[in-house]
């Protein structure tokens, strides 16, 4: 079993840019120093309260110079925003600016980045990103290579700096198709943050099942917002603003921004964002979000039971990534997570 944390670097009112990137430094730094396996980082782009980690690379290239051993990893690129050529040469440069500690991801993005991209959502959406996809690992993995497909043409190109090595890969999202390209593959999934398990359930069985058809080994890492403290009333006393900061991050793009138009995302393959649940979720009262298991807040001991009951219905799970400083949550608090999380739930559950 594998520990990191995982952040999406939410700036949220009464932050400025630089001190969160400053202080999340400090987090990755400390992360090391605790002897997590990773640290991981979204890409998003145009939404504040969701994220302003528009460049994971540069993100871990400086924090490989403050750290020794925690890998880092891009969950994920944004491949429809990137010529995958381009980015295979970028995926290679950070991997030896991280001392080959660098590991990544693929996905389509969320739903409501394509409008503010300029990127059209249309039927094309899904076809022309698996074409990228294809055409991003035939980069990584021939040192000279052509490509005709639909959507790209390449003649004789090659990736420089050629990587040297193979990579811990991902996917993430909510869609079937996501989960049986992983499987078919042997990629790793990463179960979006803020989800229980039964509301991806479906999926990750076809995950599993997918895996068992194509002789492939489940690899799952699974993402919660955490808070701790060993007095349970306090834990919750103070996850409260954070965690329903964190959960009106996710939702603001739909609840306080124009919405893509409803069939636009379903005929690209975005049906999820059509369909209600983030805006279900942004109304969730705490207290459901904690007793539900949208969240863990509690003590080590209650941690560790949620870990426990998780592991049980969901087989595969080879990471646990916790989420503690979204939300606007203070500098100290996130530390505070980390450091409560390293040394009295990871022993237990590694033991």
């Amino acid at each position: 079993m594998r520990f990191s944390i995982y952040s999406e670097i939410q700036q949220h009112p009464g932050q400025t840019p630089e001190r969160l990137y400053a202080e999340v430094l400090e987090q990755v730094v400390n992360a090391d120093r605790l002897g997590y396996d990773a640290y991981a980082v979204v890409e998003h782009f145009f939404f504040p309260k969701f994220s302003i980690s528009t460049n994971p690379t540069a993100f871990f290239a400086a924090a490989a110079q403050r750290t020794k051993n925690i890998h880092f990893r891009t969950m994920l690129h944004a491949l429809p925003y990137h010529n995958p050529l381009v980015l295979a040469s970028a995926i290679a440069a950070t991997d030896i600016l991280t001392g080959g500690r660098y590991e990544w991801g693929v996905g389509r993005g969320h739903g409501w980045i394509p409008t503010k991209a300029g990127v059209p959502l249309d039927e094309h959406a899904r076809p022309s990103y698996e074409e990228a996809v294809d055409l991003l690992f035939e980069a990584l993995g021939s040192e000279r290579f052509s490509h005709q497909g639909e959507y790209f043409h390449v003649e004789d190109s090659h990736v420089v700096p050629f990587p040297k090595r193979k990579f811990r890969i991902f996917l993430g999202g909510t869609s079937d198709r996501t989960y049986e390209l992983a499987a078919e593959h042997g990629w790793g999934v990463a179960v979006p943050p803020l989800l229980p398990y039964v509301a991806l359930a479906a999926q990750l069985d076809l995950y599993r099942a997918k895996c068992a058809e194509h002789g492939t080994t489940p690899d799952i890492v699974w993402i919660h917002a955490c808070h701790l403290d060993e007095d349970r009333e306090t834990a919750l006393r103070e996850a409260r603003d954070w965690v329903t900061a964190f959960i009106q991050g996710n939702c603001s793009p739909l609840t306080e921004y124009d919405k893509p138009p409803a069939d636009d995302l379903v005929k690209a393959g975005y049906g999820f964002y059509a369909a209600g649940i983030m805006e279900q979720l942004a109304a969730t009262p705490f207290e459901q979000l904690v007793a539900e298991d949208y969240v863990w807040v509690g003590t080590p001991q209650d941690i560790l039971a949620r870990i426990a009951a998780t592991r049980e219905v969901c087989a595969g799970i080879s990471e646990l990534a916790i989420t503690v400083n979204a939300g606007g949550a203070p500098h100290w608090m996130a530390i505070k997570n980390q450091e409560l999380f390293a040394s009295a739930v990871i022993p237990h559950v590694a033991g």
